[in-house]
């Protein structure tokens, strides 16, 4: 790659990879500190209990125990997440349980020890008198008139009932040539890291900080989080992300296990550190995606949606998550339900509904893999009705005038929606999927297709709109420049496997005419940037890329202006490449980067005059918009095993649109990840919960989780829409595997069971499912 001068479209070699893979990382669980305490947590074995009496008294008498607290000993205030609007019900969740228990697996009391095995053999001599009541474990059960109650605060254990969308739509039902509906249910996952959470806390008495080294996507939040519950300045409050393996949304919220663990350590004045076993993980940590949908679509003769009319329940559990609360799930779903689809008229009723179970955090995708979902169903259904093909239907009412604004008053942006809809079934039919479906009429072989928008690049405008009081959106960078010439790009995105160290320098590196090599990059850390607002939501490329991009130009114009006076030409007339500063009208007239770094810190009487010494520049970015989209269609060829009633996937075919690709080969691994966790919901993950509250995956042996022998190969073809509301030209595309894989695998296995009379609606898609259908038919 010598000599390249154009480094964003480039399939740079991801830098961290070399660490990672050779187990130089730096992960939470490897950060050792003389004297420091290991904490495990008292759990509450039921789902619905009053807490009579909490006994530690015993615990101390294990060898290695140093300390035991429960709520009232802990002294620390809770969680409170809020959202501006009347709808919405606020409660708080407890640091450690307090007078209640409201899930199974919810923590009662911290045990502190000189090493994990007598932390938590000290748990198991605590004696807590529980008071059983009747656990919500359903969205039927919590809304039925005897339901008891799951927080006192709420009304039909319901956080929040919104019907943003209600227009009068029942005439076009009346009317319409064709009606068609779905009740549509997903099953309660694990975002499932390969690293689970964990925290290192240590009180710096030198700096007079809180230091908290946390797995996390979110680090400034963190420390806005432990500031207000444990009494902090926010600058006393230092938070560092090291290297994460994994978030998925599940750590871009704040645990209460961390918060427990830092009060322990400023009360204690010691180290303090806790990790997350995959138990605890299963049961006890953050879920997602359990919801159940009620929409019916209106068509006219032609296949073109009339109206459309949803009614979305998210079962939420037991509390409401700091900061993005518990209405995420259900607002999502109601605003966004449409899609890539021109819907002209349109009512949505969503709630969010609370139940003795783990609460939920925005897992990778919050809720667009289930409104895509509905709608590839309807499409497919009313193509059913109306004797058309589901492309052709598809392709009739796909957004294709930009900008286009839906009728829930979001602008989209332009895309590639049916150039990827013809994409992908030229390529499946110039491959002979279609005649292999068509002829082999002793195998059961399904082709799906699934098309949707990822809506990315959320700025504060977007946010605001759910009226969230902690409001994300834009983000910051810093860039530097040594007295070497090398650079140094500090950012307040914060990575957790997307590859922002190789991504974030190529953007860099292009602004200033250096080698990626040249450009470092450092994430999570809150002393190193003032505020940022981490990595979720598919942000970081067209957020945060912005602000390196501003940031790096802004430097590069310090740089030109040194290099043009040494030059003696204007700023204008010098060109920066390949680490040099040339002139445009005399190449051979130049000065190295290197050279200029020099004297812009090491020998300052050479700057232009009132020139400050030294070489860096900050910048904001957000998008003052609704975001912009990414696209793709997914294509899926499945077969069913008639004896066993297995799912395999034949063909996966991914043709997406993320705007300016930065990095092809890791977003190709950024989609081929999604898409993988997309097909484990579609047809195998669920955590199940019992009449008691008690869940059903207590192990990896009890949670089914695919291994690459199951998940296909994965094609995936680029389109490219630059977005005209980003720096880079680039669109986020981090969920859209996960979106798009439901839909498309379920819609494949629906059609490899067209003959049976039967069609499912429900993920994950079971054997049992299968083998039921096909026992129908016969």
């Amino acid at each position: 790659m010598s000599g390249q001068r154009t480094w964003v479209g480039a399939s740079v070699p991801r830098r961290e990879d070399p660490r990672l893979l050779t187990g130089r990382g730096r992960f939470v669980d490897d950060l050792q500190r003389v004297g420091a305490l290991s904490a495990a947590f008292v759990r509450s074995p039921v789902a619905a209990a009053d807490i009579n009496a909490v006994d530690l008294s015993a615990v101390t008498s294990v060898d290695g125990v140093r300390a035991a607290f429960s709520a009232v000993e802990l002294g620390v205030s809770g969680l409170t997440a809020l959202l501006e609007r009347e709808e919405f019900v606020p409660t708080t969740m407890p640091i450690l349980a307090t007078g209640r228990v409201r899930y199974a697996g919810e923590p009662v009391a911290i045990v502190l020890a000189d090493d994990p095995y007598a932390a938590e053999d000290g748990t198991e001599l605590a004696t807590v008198d529980y008071a059983p009541r009747r656990a919500v474990t359903s969205i039927d059960d919590a809304l039925a008139g005897n339901a008891p109650d799951v927080h006192d605060e709420l009304d039909e254990n319901t956080f929040l009932a919104v019907a943003p969308f209600d227009d009068e739509v029942d005439d076009v039902f009346a009317t319409a040539e064709c009606v068609v509906r779905t009740s549509m249910s997903s099953g309660r996952q694990n975002a499932l890291p390969l690293e689970p959470r964990g925290c290192l806390a240590e009180w710096v008495d030198r700096d007079d900080q809180l230091v908290v080294h946390i797995s996390s996507q979110v680090p400034h939040q963190v420390r806005t989080a432990l500031a207000r519950c444990l009494g902090l300045r926010e600058r006393q409050v230092r938070v560092i992300v090291p290297d994460v393996g994994g978030g998925f949304g599940l750590k871009c919220v704040v645990g209460r296990e961390e918060i427990a663990v830092a009060a322990a350590a400023l009360r204690l004045r010691r180290p303090v550190k806790w990790i997350e076993d995959r138990r605890e993980g299963l049961f006890a940590s953050f879920l997602g995606r359990e919801q159940r949908y009620q929409v019916r679509a209106a068509f006219d003769g032609a296949g073109r949606i009339l109206a459309l009319d949803a009614d979305v329940h998210c079962d939420v559990g037991a509390y409401s998550v700091f900061p993005f609360t518990s209405g995420v799930e259900p607002l999502m779903a109601a605003t966004e339900l449409p899609g890539v689809y021109q819907v002209p008229r349109y009512r949505a009723r969503a709630r969010a509904v609370a139940t003795n179970k783990a609460p939920t955090a925005p897992y990778r995708g919050v809720s667009r893999p289930q409104i895509v979902l509905v709608m590839e169903r309807l499409k497919e259904r009313a193509a059913r009705e109306l004797g058309i093909d589901a492309v052709a239907l598809r392709r009739r009412n796909l957004i294709d005038t930009f900008p286009y604004v839906g009728v829930n008053g979001i602008t989209y942006d332009p895309g590639s929606y049916r150039e990827s809809l013809d994409r992908c079934e030229q390529r499946l039919r110039e491959e002979g999927w279609f005649e292999l479906r068509g002829t082999a009429a002793d195998r059961l072989i399904g082709i799906g297709f699934a098309c949707f928008n990822e809506r990315t690049g959320y700025g504060t405008e977007s946010f605001a709109q759910r009226k969230m009081s902690v409001v994300p959106g834009y983000d910051i960078s810093e860039v530097r420049m040594d007295p070497g010439g090398a650079v140094t790009v500090v950012t307040g995105t914060s990575a957790h496997g997307q590859g922002h160290e190789t991504t974030l320098a190529q953007i860099a590196a292009d602004q200033l005419g250096l080698h990626p090599d040249a450009v470092q990059i450092r994430q999570g850390d809150t002393d190193l940037v003032s505020y940022g607002w981490g990595t979720f939501a598919s942000r970081s490329a067209a957020i945060g890329g912005g602000a390196v991009r501003l940031a790096a130009g802004k430097l590069a114009e310090r740089i030109r202006a040194i290099a043009a006076h040494l030059l003696e030409t204007d700023g204008t007339n010098i060109e920066l490449a390949d680490g040099w500063c040339r002139r445009r009208d005399d190449p051979a007239s130049s000065v190295p980067i290197a050279e200029v770094a020099e004297i812009a810190y090491l020998r300052a009487h050479r700057l232009p005059k009132d020139f400050e010494p030294g070489l860096s520049a900050q910048a904001a970015f957000d998008v003052l918009t609704s975001g912009t989209f990414s696209n793709a269609t997914h294509g899926v060829v499945a077969e069913l095993d008639p004896r066993t009633g297995q799912t395999r996937l034949l063909r996966y075919l991914v043709v997406e649109d993320c705007g300016v690709v930065i990095n092809p080969k890791i977003v190709d691994g950024q989609v081929r990840g999604g898409v993988a966790q997309g097909i484990a919901g579609a047809l195998y993950e669920q955590i199940g919960y019992d009449a008691d509250g008690q869940p059903s995956a207590g192990s990896l042996i009890d949670y089914l989780v695919p291994t690459a022998g199951e998940i296909p190969e994965i094609d995936v073809e680029h389109l490219e829409t630059p977005c005209a509301f980003t720096e880079t030209g680039a669109k986020g595309m981090g969920e859209g595997g996960t979106i798009g894989a439901p839909a498309a695998v379920l819609n494949a296995v629906n059609d490899a069971l067209r003959d049976t009379g039967v069609e499912l609606d429900a993920v994950p898609i079971t054997p049992e499912h299968v083998l039921r259908a096909l026992e129908f038919s016969r």
